[in-house]
């Protein structure tokens, strides 16, 4: 994916994508946006460009009243659908954006990246330590220790980290794989997922699928984010509390999950600072990449069991947590005998 700090002006027809982050900027007016700009930025799209993202949606929204949206490029539907959650996600968005001016369009842009980047740093600062306490074997200390305030010793320096970094289907235990990956010799790029967002660290070369995005460790960081940090080793309740408390949400999303997934590896590695120009971390490939997954059509089954799993793991008491009836269980009869019922009955106002 192209990648463009440029972020003044109404677009032209042909403007870059706005999916991509947008360069530090500081924001010293606090407004209602800020806050909607930290869930949007955790639940529907982290690296954003977010002033570009509004300018592009208000020229394209203008283009739609002749040009149907399916004319569009992939590209363009998608950062366009990334647009319409926004605007779903704040009250009065649309009209303030489209009797605004430039300025007053960049400046709303500004507040929601704003807090979109707040949100993610302050994330990145709270899990630095406790993602300890979420990969420290049971009843046991790290050995040798790693420090919380300070990521040097992490990565593939370290054996936990380097082995819960190492690539699916790389063999960390192989003396001349960890060799290369701690000489660098071996470069690993963002699409090449490490083996910690796999359930029990295991990965299935003939089921890819199997497990992926389902690891404890991921549990673990989703609810020090989104259901607060005293919420990791107690068992779901029927309330939420912390971030998803406040802002309504009750049921995980695909975004969030990959968002999640993307500040556990930057947790892990060595880097000190989230940049988008950092090779060693490539956190804005390794997002895109799970995303351009998860949002896959075609890959839709899988997806929809996976946010089942995860709504049971975070969110039990949502409607989005579905689970399967037990077979044979007393539950699964009645409502047997119902259906049954039902179209005896509708078979008899046929034949009437």
């Amino acid at each position: 994916m192209t990648t463009e700090d440029t972020t003044s002006g109404i677009p032209s027809k042909h403007g870059l994508s706005a999916l991509q982050m947008a360069p530090r900027k500081k924001v010293s007016l606090s407004d209602p946006l800020v806050s909607h700009g930290q869930h949007f930025g955790q639940t529907v799209f982290a690296l954003c460009n977010c002033p570009s993202l509004l300018t592009n949606g208000i020229l394209r929204l203008e283009q739609m009243e002749n040009t149907p949206l399916e004319d569009f490029s992939t590209e363009e539907r998608r950062e366009h659908s990334v647009f319409e959650q926004l605007l779903d996600s704040c009250p009065g968005l649309l009209e303030r954006l489209t009797n605004g001016s430039e300025e007053e369009i960049l400046h709303v842009g500004e507040l929601i990246g704003k807090g979109a980047a707040g949100a993610r740093g302050d994330n990145t600062k709270t899990l630095k330590s406790a993602i300890l306490d979420c990969i420290s074997p049971k009843g046991e200390a790290i050995q040798p220790p790693l420090h919380r305030n300070s990521k040097i010793d992490r990565g593939f320096n370290h054996e936990l980290t380097g082995s819960l970094l190492c690539p699916a289907g790389l063999d960390w235990n192989d003396p001349q794989t960890k060799q290369n990956l701690q000489s660098g010799e071996l470069l690993v790029c963002g699409d090449q997922w490490p083996v910690f967002l796999y359930a029990h660290y295991i990965y299935d070369a003939e089921d890819p699928w199997c497990g992926l995005l389902r690891s404890r460790l991921l549990v673990c960081a989703y609810k020090h984010i989104f259901t607060s940090p005293s919420s990791v080793d107690r068992e779901p309740k029927a309330t939420q509390s912390g971030n998803a408390r406040l802002h309504g949400m009750n049921s995980a999303t695909i975004a969030s999950i990959a968002y999640v997934a993307t500040q556990v590896q930057f947790t892990l590695m060595s880097s000190s600072v989230f940049s988008r120009t950092d090779t060693t971390t490539d956190s804005e490939t390794f997002y895109h990449s799970l995303l351009d997954l998860l949002e896959d059509p075609d890959e839709s089954k899988e997806v929809d069991e996976l946010l089942i799993w995860w709504n049971c793991q975070v969110f039990p008491t949502s409607s989005a947590a579905k689970r399967n009836i037990t077979t044979n269980s007393a539950l699964s009869k009645i409502q047997q005998k119902c259906l049954a019922l039902k179209q005896t009955s509708n078979l008899s106002m046929l034949s009437t």
